[in-house]
């Protein structure tokens, strides 16, 4: 069973996304807030990542520099209510592997961790 980690300050987004996912048979980790997920990424070694960017303290930006810092193999996907494509590339520069816009599509989500982790799983 593949684990998916969500690091959302919104409890019902957490909510949402653990129920689609707890469906398909992913074992769903989750963190309110930057620096927990960052601990978690290390505790519970995920296959994936969900990340939203705009969170108090570390935000999604810092958890993906500091995961790219540190080499960390651990595929991730940028939750966001809106990007800009400025906000995208720097995304993309380090590391995500995905983007997914809030609040997210069923298929979209589903699609998305499938393809990361099995692409992951490849490797």
């Amino acid at each position: 069973m593949s684990k998916v980690l969500i690091i959302e300050d919104s409890s019902y987004m957490r909510r949402i996304i653990r129920g689609i996912l707890n469906a398909d048979g992913y074992e769903i980790v989750e963190a309110d807030e930057g620096l927990k997920g960052l601990q978690m990424v290390k505790t519970a070694m995920p296959d994936c990542v969900l990340v939203d960017l705009i969170m108090p303290g570390i935000d999604g930006l810092k958890v993906l520099n500091v995961l790219h810092e540190e080499m960390s193999n651990v595929p991730v996907i940028v939750l966001t209510a809106d990007i800009q494509e400025s906000v995208r590339e720097q995304c993309l520069k380090l590391g995500a592997s995905g983007f997914i816009n809030k609040p997210p599509k069923e298929e979209v989500l589903r699609d998305t961790v499938k393809k990361i982790i099995e692409a992951r799983n490849r490797r």
